[in-house]
């Protein structure tokens, strides 16, 4: 997928999640309903060093289809250099990893398309099964786990994983699991450094998002212009 692909998909796809319903929005007025400066419940900051849920060879596995889904070229770098693997490591080990807001009490029967997943497994159970999932079957092809491949041999397998066309055995849904890798591999290329991924604002740098700053009436002015603003992290602001 070329990089501008991937961001123009990644933006309808964030419009259908994101936006909140007409019906629950509230009107500010008044000021601000916060006092700048001081946030109540800022998200933690990822631990240095060690992984929280994944293996070592986990690990590897997630860098190397970051890198196959985001390689590096003359915009950015890639998606494992970026730190993709680091920030699902860190989203498995926590309320996203263990479904904390999703109903998991069934019954559970496969639903359309539209509906998504419909499973009594988290988002880290999938991974966990998946992969082990995805190594048997590179085993059975080539000999060797997924990340001995070459990325040739890498690309080929996820484009079979794509069209559902790789038999990950009974208890895997090929095409699931796969856009769920898709999924947070471009979040964590695209969230805040605090999370883990985006080192160094990569992507933000490279579309021009300006980050987590407080307002813009600064620029409201200067419509057209080139406006060359640095990104700001939550981390640069001390959270």
């Amino acid at each position: 997928m070329k990089r501008r692909e991937f961001l123009s998909s990644l933006a309808v796809l964030g419009v259908a999640s994101t936006l909140p319903a007409a019906g629950k929005a509230a009107e500010v007025s008044g000021g601000q309903p916060w006092e700048p400066g001081k946030i109540q419940t800022p998200p933690a900051p990822p631990r240095k060093g060690g992984l929280q849920f994944f293996t070592q060879h986990e690990f590897e596995t997630v860098g190397a289809i970051a890198e196959c889904f985001i390689p590096a070229d003359e915009l950015s770098i890639s998606g494992k250099e970026a730190g993709c693997a680091t920030f699902i490591d860190r989203q498995l080990a926590g309320d996203y990893g263990r479904a904390a807001t999703l109903y998991r009490r069934g019954r559970f029967i496969k639903g359309t398309p539209e509906q998504g997943p419909q499973s009594a497994l988290t988002p880290a159970e999938r991974y966990r099964q998946g992969l082990k999932a995805l190594d048997t079957a590179t085993h059975k092809r080539f000999g060797k786990d997924f990340v001995a491949l070459s990325t040739e041999q890498q690309e080929q397998l996820l484009h079979a994983m794509e069209a559902n066309n790789l038999d990950l055995g009974p208890e895997v849904d090929t095409k699931v699991l796969f856009e769920l890798l898709l999924q947070n591999v471009r979040e964590g290329f695209l969230a805040d450094p605090i999370y883990g991924g985006n080192k160094g604002m990569a992507s933000w740098n490279m579309i021009g998002f300006p980050g987590a700053r407080y307002d813009f009436r600064d620029l409201l002015s200067k419509k057209g212009q080139k406006l060359n603003i640095i990104p700001t992290s939550l981390i640069d602001n001390g959270l």
